[in-house]
């Protein structure tokens, strides 16, 4: 019951994180396209529901460790509904309905999670989408999981020290793969990889680690957002 309890919390709270979002936003894409671009990562562990978005099925079987998105919506006011998964409306929700307003040219993730102690929540992030210098792309890294501080390591050296939950880390490099893993702060020993992770030119990579280290159901979730164009690059570069 406890547990159902967390879940329900943390997901309201996403909801309420998504459809206002763009309101709270100060980055806008640079692609020249105003709409707000929303995405949603789902990463309560034990719970899959349907969203609906103004009466519609949006998000169907929605599970854990999934990244949705990311959304195209016009400015105006949404109405979100959570309901049991393979429910046949939203005319019964467990959580909302919720009515928000949206403002254009935002480009956000919201994130459902645990915190460091196992409590689910919900974190919104901005998503960097600035240029980069030529030929080289960014690595975000962001801590979602119930796991104390961590270090990233890139090639077995850490790049990114004492990372914690909910807390992010943008890298700027070199397009290429970097051969990533998860350890405890200050130990070398992987939680998560080593896995190869691709940094391209023009993109922002952004790798979530979500879970439970405790249940040992630590799991990687990967998005890629595009960034604005630097004035040095070219299409043949």
């Amino acid at each position: 019951m406890r547990k159902t309890v967390y879940a329900g919390a943390a997901l309201t709270m996403l909801a309420a994180l998504v459809f206002a979002a763009p309101a709270q936003a100060s980055d806008r894409h640079d692609d020249g396209d105003d709409d707000a671009l929303l995405s949603v990562l789902h990463g309560v562990p034990g719970l899959t529901v349907d969203v609906w978005v103004n009466g519609k099925l949006t998000l169907d079987d929605f599970a854990p460790g999934t990244l949705a998105g990311p959304l195209k919506l016009d400015d105006g006011s949404y109405k979100i509904a959570i309901t049991a998964a393979d429910a046949t409306s939203a005319e019964n929700p467990v959580i909302g309905p919720v009515e928000v307003k949206l403002k254009e040219g935002r480009n956000y993730t919201a994130v459902a999670h645990l915190d460091a102690s196992g409590a689910p929540t919900a974190t919104l992030f901005k998503n960097n989408t600035s240029a980069s210098p030529k030929g080289q792309g960014k690595l975000t890294v962001r801590h979602v999981a119930a796991a104390p501080a961590v270090d990233i390591l890139a090639g077995g050296t850490p790049v990114i020290k004492g990372l914690e939950n909910p807390g992010q880390k943008v890298l700027t490099l070199n397009a290429g793969t970097v051969s990533a893993s998860v350890a405890a702060a200050g130990t070398t020993e992987p939680l998560i990889g080593p896995a190869d992770v691709p940094v391209t030119k023009g993109k922002n990579t952004i790798v979530y680690a979500w879970g439970s280290l405790a249940d040992n159901n630590l799991g990687v979730a990967v998005q890629v957002v595009d960034s604005a164009k630097w004035r040095g690059d070219s299409d043949d570069d």
